[in-house]
């Protein structure tokens, strides 16, 4: 996975929307300003606002502002995603199985944990048995902002952990992406996911053919992919898959590697079509994207301290806490441990057990996905999905001071290293 898209010349005026610290922080602005005005005197206008409906009389094309946000700009945030992944496999971590295999296995393992922490919760205290279908809500961890954090405490860590924590985060988004297509996807159209290949596929062709084309002239990519992006979305929503999936389908559409050697203003000679996408598209994921969808996303009238302990008290919301918080320290962490133990697979020498256990706290951080999740479970502004939203808010944030904090006294320790003239990011501190 690329490093959240910066731009290495510094150049550029959204090269400040290309960090990852940058993107988590609007993400979370975003996320407070929707509670904060859901439960304020403004909230009936926020809510209408949400509800609003904006488009025109046509299949796809008719949808609430909170939906377009959901189904349409999250797309944006998914393309991105599998712009990386297609990266990650051709040309990166994910490229050398054996090296990946740690953090791939761990990133299942803590898909895995948090899932049955959910089941359990709920088969054991809800007597409602339709909370079950929101097992999928803890397993997702936020990328943009659990390397937020990262880049927040650990300026002094190890290189180790940051490549650790991003491979697990793509293989997680990875998961997250078969999860909503095959577990959330009702009243499949063939008809129309047939006619999305049609776009699919001429967007394929010129991507692959003409990858010097759209690299050279910046302005092809937006007035020739994207529309034929946004037809293949339109099919795909209209199939009965989230849209979301198009987004992935068609970075993976895009080469990696570099077809010819001709030097490229603002990326680097050595990248392909899709560093190069990623990197003119990621200020409009961080900076537009996300924020909106968890502006529309996070909103949820809590109705004060008794109702958060009222919320809290739902075990859809205590299997989403649980899980974020202690399913994905026991999932990634065993998981890891076991791979380590019991395979030739071998955690890191830069980074000590400790350590990874910082980084699979900061893995329950569970934003974007967990929210769209939740609504993929229990419908918008139903019960249950308040309910939820409120657990992955509180879980998410347990996640990240519990594991900020583990973090920031390990980077301290680092830092006194660095400061001593120890070589650390060669150290067997095992």
């Amino acid at each position: 996975m690329t490093a959240g898209g910066t731009d290495q010349h510094g150049r550029g005026p959204g090269n400040f929307l290309r960090h990852d610290l940058v993107g988590g922080v609007l993400l979370l602005i975003a996320m407070l300003s929707a509670l904060v005005l859901a439960n304020s005197p403004w909230s009936d206008g926020y809510f209408a606002l949400r509800d609003t409906h904006i488009g025109i009389d046509f299949p796809g094309l008719d949808h609430t502002v909170g939906e377009w946000a959901s189904e349409g700009l999250l797309a944006i945030f998914f393309f991105l995603v599998g712009l990386e992944l297609k990266a990650e496999f051709v040309d990166g971590e994910l490229r050398d199985i054996r090296k990946a295999m740690l953090p791939v296995v761990a990133a299942f393992g803590g898909v895995l944990a948090p899932a049955l922490i959910y089941l359990v919760i709920n088969y054991t205290l809800s007597s409602d048995p339709g909370t079950t279908g929101g097992w999928a809500i803890p397993t997702a961890t936020d990328i943009a902002f659990a390397v937020s954090v990262l880049a927040v405490v650990g300026a002094s860590l190890p290189v180790a952990m940051r490549t650790f924590l991003l491979t697990l985060a793509v293989v997680d988004d990875l998961i997250a992406i078969v999860i909503i297509a095959f577990v959330y996807t009702d009243d499949l159209s063939v008809r129309y996911l047939l006619l999305a290949l049609i776009p699919l596929g001429l967007y394929t062709v010129l991507a692959q053919r003409f990858p010097d084309f759209f690299m050279r002239h910046h302005w092809a990519a937006w007035v020739i992919l994207l529309p034929i992006g946004i037809v293949t979305w339109l099919f795909v929503l209209e199939s009965g898959i989230h849209a979301t999936i198009a987004g992935v389908l068609l970075g993976f559409a895009v080469p990696v590697k570099k077809v010819t050697p001709r030097v490229i203003r603002q990326e680097e000679p050595e990248l392909g079509l899709a560093p190069a996408l990623e990197h003119r598209f990621r200020p409009l994921s961080n900076g537009l994207a996300i924020p909106v969808f968890a502006f529309f996303a996070a909103g949820v009238a809590v109705g004060g301290v008794d109702g958060v302990v009222s919320s809290l008290s739902d075990p859809v919301a205590i299997g989403i806490v649980l899980g974020l918080v202690l399913g994905k320290v026991i999932g990634i962490f065993g998981a890891a441990w076991l791979m380590d133990r019991y395979t030739p697979a071998t955690k890191d020498d830069d980074y000590t057990w400790l350590d990874l256990g910082g980084l699979a706290m900061v893995a329950g951080i569970g934003f974007t996905v967990a929210l769209l999740v939740a609504e993929l479970s229990f419908g918008p502004g139903s019960l249950h999905d308040e309910h939820a939203k409120v657990g992955i808010l509180t879980g998410s944030a347990i996640a990240a001071l519990a594991g900020g904090t583990l973090l920031t006294v390990r980077n301290g320790h680092y830092k006194k290293l660095r400061l001593q003239g120890v070589a650390v990011d060669r150290l067997d501190r095992a």
